[in-house]
């Protein structure tokens, strides 16, 4: 019987497309040469089924699409330069929910300073946004190009949305940051000239440092250091849900996870929160906060990939 694509997931599906084509960046965005810069392009798809909850405005459907696409420009360190738009929507859709949806579209272009330069439309029987984002970068910062003896951080707090997405209740931090998500491109542009390598955190942090391990390299994460609040820990037990495993393995933060020298750490102007080390164990481990050492499972979100 031939495999199915449900069978391998979507990172698979990713590194067949990149082995077969010689002009792929292996990375968070495309990179080619451009004058004397470098041309930045990325593009992510949204479907209203997988990807918006229910309780999603049609404002903040649009806003997202373009979120979805500037963390990646800003996990790069480029400068954005134009957003490209191409939305499917059911014929029966209302006219005032098709304007709200392009009002969060381009209220999210001008809160990153992106245009909208252009785009497709056509019908579908959900709503689809595909997007396409557009920077420049003289020395776009890379996934893997991290020391030993590094440290590792984010850019704010991880696990937000992760828990928002399960509480019905609408005005907390957690679930504004599963409806309302927004991209670090101002973190990204000061990043670029300290940081040794950067991604963003879309299927989860452990996913992420999977993402970007290289053989012979590893990292140990400090449960500690996450500072994880004791009302975040509540909140999860009463789900019945493991903190950790909301903090780890489910994403749609939009945080940049960074490694830097410790030399450098100081000259950052932005909040950061510094999480663990790099090192040569060639594993992805956590120190507990009882001291216990475990490996860090490799789960995120997959497309394709049944829950």
């Amino acid at each position: 019987m031939s495999l199915k694509v449900s069978d391998i997931g979507e990172k698979e599906l990713v590194r067949y497309i990149i082995s077969h084509s010689r002009h792929i960046t292996p990375d968070d965005t495309a990179i080619t040469q451009f004058d004397s810069t470098n041309l930045i392009s990325t593009c992510d798809m949204l479907i209203q089924s997988r990807h918006f909850p229910d309780n999603m405005s049609y404002f903040d459907m649009g806003f997202k699409a373009v979120t979805v696409n500037v963390s990646d420009l800003a996990s790069m360190g480029a400068e954005p330069l134009g957003f490209l738009l191409s939305v499917a929507v059911p014929k029966d859709m209302g006219l005032d929910a098709f304007k709200e949806l392009i009002d969060g579209v381009l209220n999210a272009c001008e809160h990153y300073s992106i245009p909208l330069i252009g785009g497709d439309t056509n019908e579908a029987s959900e709503i689809i946004i595909s997007g396409t984002a557009l920077g420049l970068c003289d020395k776009p910062l890379m996934k893997d190009t991290y020391n030993i003896g590094d440290l590792v951080a984010i850019t704010g707090d991880i696990g937000l949305a992760a828990l928002g997405f399960e509480l019905d209740t609408f005005d907390n931090i957690y679930v504004k940051s599963a409806l309302k998500p927004n991209a670090r491109i101002d973190e990204g542009l000061i990043l670029k000239d300290f940081a040794t390598s950067a991604t963003d955190i879309t299927d989860g942090l452990a996913s992420e440092l999977y993402e970007i391990k290289k053989d012979d390299y590893g990292f140990m994460i400090y449960e500690e250091m996450l500072n994880i609040s004791d009302e975040y820990k509540s909140l999860a037990g009463e789900l019945n849900l493991d903190y950790l495993d909301l903090i780890l393995h489910v994403g749609e933060d939009f945080e940049l996870l960074f490694t830097i020298s410790k030399d450098d750490l100081e000259k950052l102007s932005i909040d950061y929160k510094v999480i663990g080390e790099v090192t040569d164990s060639d594993v992805v481990e956590l120190t507990l906060e009882n001291g216990f050492v475990e490996r860090i499972e490799n789960k995120g979100y997959e497309h394709y990939v049944s829950k």
